[in-house]
């Protein structure tokens, strides 16, 4: 007969995150008794126009697709116990490279070479500012935490001056559009689903990241090694496995993985890079990390629940206020670090 200790480690997860966002969940709907609301008539009005509604789904699918990509550069660096909580700055560099580059490629162009070259060079720019902090942590031993937060906010400096000064149409605060054939496909245009919502194609490359990640680390040797120097580092390095290389590795990928998210903002849905164009998602990016244990495939879900709540939230702001549901994400984030603190200590 099984033990709580010898539980299935993956069945455990899924009933303390279960339990986590029921709890959360009924705590919301205290709140929201309390604001003189019928929760049950909020919520079902939520799932009607997420759930229920093409429209709302198309909507939910793309909100989805960003908060997947920035997950993954939480999640990836955190299986070496680096905390990057820069995504919002890669995810920033990546956007305004992927309209620049968007810009300059000729109309000519076949799309799937323009897009292809957008989307690179997104990630290109996004790897490469990761890469920086990753360098600053293994070369001179800055706290990477500290590195990303600065670099976030160095960032917003040189895309915001450059945006201002020098590649914004007069008068207004954003670039000129992307040349047509860069723009990514809605998922509308090419099925016929999710009516006039911004869900596009690039909902399939960030899915395909996040097997792609899944498989690297669980089902490769360098995902061996590299989950090998984030538990032992030590150990490790007495192995032959080369810590630092791989620290470098899991940044890189991480910072590629939130520029990535400037597909779906900018060559699916904006087609130009404005002021405030990634809204700050890079930051929510890391409670879907925390939600998801750091897990690629787990992102999936928890990115869909953070989708369900932003969008489900605006759908009933005339009712009550959006940020209750704000409430419910730092939640479930505390609950499920709580629960998984106490199954430690217990077990």
């Amino acid at each position: 007969m099984n033990n709580p200790t010898t539980m299935n480690r993956t069945t455990l997860r899924f009933f303390v995150t279960f339990l986590s966002l029921l709890t959360a969940g009924g705590i919301c709907a205290l709140l929201i008794a309390l604001a003189g609301r019928n929760p049950l008539i909020i919520f079902q009005k939520m799932f009607s126009a997420t759930l229920g509604s093409s429209y709302g789904m198309g909507q939910l699918i793309f909100k989805m697709t960003t908060l997947l990509l920035v997950g993954l550069a939480v999640a990836i660096p955190f299986r070496l116990r680096l905390f990057n909580i820069g995504g919002e700055g890669q995810l920033l560099l990546g956007a305004f490279t992927a309209a620049m580059t968007g810009t300059i490629l000729p109309e000519s162009i076949p799309p799937i070479a323009a897009i292809l070259l957008c989307t690179l060079a997104a990630m290109v720019a996004g790897a490469c500012w990761a890469l920086l902090a990753g360098v600053l942590k293994v070369q001179c031993g800055v706290n990477e935490v500290i590195g990303t937060i600065m670099l976030n906010f160095i960032a917003q400096a040189i895309t915001g001056y450059l945006l201002t000064y020098h590649f914004a149409i007069p008068s207004t605060v954003h670039t000129s559009p992307i040349v047509k054939a860069a723009a990514i496909p809605t998922l509308y245009k090419v099925t016929g689903w999710f009516t006039n919502s911004p869900a596009n194609l690039s909902t399939l490359l960030a899915i395909s990241m996040a097997l792609l990640c899944w498989f690297l680390l669980f089902h490769s040797r360098f995902g061996y090694e590299m989950r090998a120097a984030g538990l032992q580092p030590d150990a490790a390095q007495y192995g032959g496995i080369n810590a630092k290389s791989h620290s470098l590795s899991a940044m890189g990928l991480g910072g590629a993985a939130a520029g990535l998210g400037a597909a779906n903002i900018i060559l699916g849905y904006k087609h130009y890079f404005e002021a405030g164009a990634t809204g700050g998602i890079g930051f929510t990016g890391i409670t879907v990390a925390l939600l998801a244990g750091a897990h690629p495939l787990w992102l999936i879900p928890s990115a869909l629940f953070f989708g369900f709540t932003e969008y489900g939230g605006l759908t009933v702001n005339a009712l009550i206020p959006k940020e209750i549901f704000m409430i419910i994400q730092a939640l479930a984030i505390i609950l499920v670090i709580s629960f998984s603190a106490l199954e430690k200590r217990f077990h």
